[in-house]
């Protein structure tokens, strides 16, 4: 599977907690979205909107994903859209969606490990993802961990 949380460690300040706090909220308001007949877009833009309206902003470096026989596959899940647009969400697909969200500037460099990502501005950064199934019930969240 394809997950990802960010940890806080240790006492954390308020607006990092509400980035933290946006970052999961935009992404349980996209699953929300993961029906048939939906648009890709239509996830896209719930992430981007509800980030942007709480004053943070997406990254657009970086996007989600389709999962099949390889991890990465497309369609490519961006965490900003038109909603209406894109590929239609058939029963079957799989997506990684995964909202990674700053405080500041959305721009960023890679590391030399060419793993690490840091935003230009120096501002801090969430990233929360699961894998969604599309289904007729509605979205299957397969990387939720029960308990």
């Amino acid at each position: 599977g394809d997950s990802a949380l960010t940890a806080p460690v240790g006492e954390i300040s308020e607006p990092l907690r509400k980035l933290l706090r946006v970052t999961e909220e935009s992404l349980g308001l996209a699953i929300e979205k993961v029906k048939l007949k939906h648009h890709l877009g239509d996830v896209s833009a719930t992430v981007q909107q509800y980030v942007e309206k709480n004053g943070f902003n997406v990254v657009r470096e970086f996007v989600g994903h389709g999962i099949g026989r390889e991890l990465h596959e497309e369609p490519q899940v961006p965490n900003y859209g038109r909603a209406g647009h894109g590929p239609v969400l058939k029963e079957g697909m799989v997506l990684a969606i995964e909202p990674m969200v700053t405080s500041g500037s959305n721009e960023l460099r890679v590391l030399g490990d060419n793993w690490t990502a840091v935003t230009l501005d120096g501002g801090y950064s969430a990233h929360f993802e699961h894998m969604v199934a599309v289904t007729r019930n509605g979205p299957d969240v397969l990387t939720r961990l029960e308990g």
